[in-house]
């Protein structure tokens, strides 16, 4: 793995730490409403669409510093 990635899922997993009690104490109404009225299908998918979108780009930008990397290497020999 590259260190982008590494350090996105270690930030990733030290939010996940941090706000797990925050969110567990918190009121579900509007997560009632939501899943009453069927939306909250769509919220899902808005989030699955961000996030995947979000992994593309840094997937993109990993094999794009991988790249250069490899340029460097060869250019200093």
């Amino acid at each position: 793995m590259n260190h982008i990635t590494t350090l996105f899922f270690r930030l990733a997993f030290s939010l996940l730490i941090i706000l797990t009690p925050i969110v567990s104490t918190a009121q579900v109404e509007m997560a009632d409403n939501f899943r009453g009225e069927g939306k909250i299908y769509v919220v899902i998918a808005i989030i699955l669409v961000i996030l995947t979108g979000f992994f593309y780009l840094l997937f993109r930008l990993d094999r794009k510093t991988k790249r250069l990397e490899e340029e460097v290497s060869q250019n200093q020999k």
